[in-house]
């Protein structure tokens, strides 16, 4: 490996130790590549930068923010909810299955881990108390509830991964249905068992009538996944037309149906989403330059190489992946690990003969589920900012939940065909 090389790796890694925003760590190490090695110019990482962020499929990040901070704060949370509690408060543990549930719900209509986790979290933590279940405990529900939102299409993390590896977008978002709804049934499974074991409460019995009410009040949100995901499938309209679908949806059924959001408010949410889109498409472009940089040093190779001599197989590969992304996941940020990790990893899962649309859910899985994993895990943060609980009571609560995950994921390893049965029907 050459210097600069070297040194643009060790600069990366160190500014992101340091706590450096990973924009400027990683863009620090591409600068300073091009200024140690003659061979790359400013002037062809001004076209890749250019060429990068001229990609139609990119314009579906920041609609998809949209349309996920519009429904946040258009009441779809708390409807949401209402439902959930009617369809499965009845169970035992109902409360928590309901949390469970309506993060599934509202997965399909943000995009986002930590929307999820805020929007229902902020609803759930206190109601789970009020009821009497331990503040540590419905924290926990939350921070592993939320991951589900970036697994459940529309998903933000997969339209990214699908632009920085080259995989159809449409298929990777197929691709999390099924993964998502098995993962939410089996942390149903556990928080059932967990309610039965600790004597957790429950509503009396199933009310038709409660049900009926709340499916009425919350159709509305409920119809959001349909027509986006079905427009895309049935050949409509594109991933990106179908964000832009979703915006407009959003806006009418928040502004003019629930009437919880105003002209005023709708400024307010499009001002914040552009300046958290600004620094999302920042990053996105200025990791793809990095993976270009990466490319340029052959330093996938040097990684398949490695890779390939570790595993004699397809199998060991995939184990040696839920370890690396388990463990990467504990200390970095889902939008960092996913651009520059992801550009590497792809290539070499295909050369293992793995299929780019299960390898690509399988990644994102993991990227999720490392949302929640101690000591850096963003829904966990979340939930701790809401319910007052420290870190290490949630996370102690938070175990059973992980290991229920990492089930999953081997699970998704070894039979491809969870993610891969809804695409090869749209393809």
């Amino acid at each position: 490996m050459e210097l600069p090389a070297i040194i643009m790796l060790v600069l990366v890694i160190g500014f992101m130790i340091l706590g450096v925003p990973i924009t400027w760590a990683i863009g620090s190490g591409c600068v300073v590549a091009c200024l140690l090695d003659p061979g790359l110019s400013f002037s062809v990482l001004a076209q890749k930068i250019f060429a990068n962020s001229n990609s139609f499929s990119m314009l579906a990040i920041p609609a998809f923010y949209l349309a996920g901070d519009i429904m946040c704060k258009g009441g779809l949370s708390k409807r949401l909810v209402a439902f959930a509690d009617s369809l499965v408060g009845w169970i035992s543990g109902g409360i928590s299955l309901v949390s469970i549930v309506a993060c599934m719900f509202f997965a399909a209509i943000s995009g986002s881990s930590v929307a999820t986790t805020a929007a229902i979290g902020g609803l759930m933590i206190p109601e789970m108390e009020k009821r009497g279940y331990p503040k540590d405990y419905s924290a926990a529900v939350q921070a592993i509830g939320g991951t589900l939102g970036i697994v459940i299409p529309p998903s933000i993390v997969f339209v990214i991964y699908g632009n920085i590896t080259g995989v159809n977008v449409a298929q990777l978002l197929a691709s999390g249905i099924l993964p998502g709804i098995v993962v939410g049934v089996a942390l149903c499974i556990y928080a059932y068992f967990k309610a039965k074991k600790n004597n957790f409460p429950k509503q009396d019995r199933f009310s038709m009538r409660l049900f009926l009410l709340s499916f009425k009040d919350a159709i509305w949100a409920l119809i959001m996944p349909i027509i986006i995901l079905g427009g895309i499938y049935a050949g409509i309209f594109t991933p990106t037309e179908s964000a832009a679908v979703a915006v407009f949806y959003g806006v009418l059924i928040c502004m003019l149906i629930y009437r919880e959001v105003s002209g005023r408010e709708l400024y307010d949410i499009l001002k914040t989403t552009a300046a958290s889109v600004s620094n999302l498409m920042i990053l996105v472009v200025t990791a793809q330059l990095f993976g270009y940089i990466l490319t340029y040093y052959r330093i996938p190779v040097y990684v398949t190489d490695l890779f390939m001599a570790v595993a004699s197989n397809k199998y060991v590969f995939l184990i040696l992946i839920n370890i690396l992304l388990l463990v990467v996941g504990m200390f970095m940020e889902v939008g960092a690990t996913n651009l520059i990790l992801g550009p590497i990893l792809a290539p070499i899962a295909a050369g293992f003969g793995i299929d780019p649309v299960h390898f690509g859910m399988l990644f994102v899985y993991l990227l999720a589920l490392g949302q929640a994993t101690p000591p850096f895990g963003t829904t966990m943060f979340v939930a701790c900012g809401i319910s007052g609980v420290s870190m290490g009571r949630i996370a102690k609560q938070l175990l059973p939940f992980i290991a229920v995950e990492i089930f999953c994921a081997l699970l998704f390893s070894f039979v491809p065909a969870l993610s891969t049965w809804i695409p090869s029907m749209l393809a």
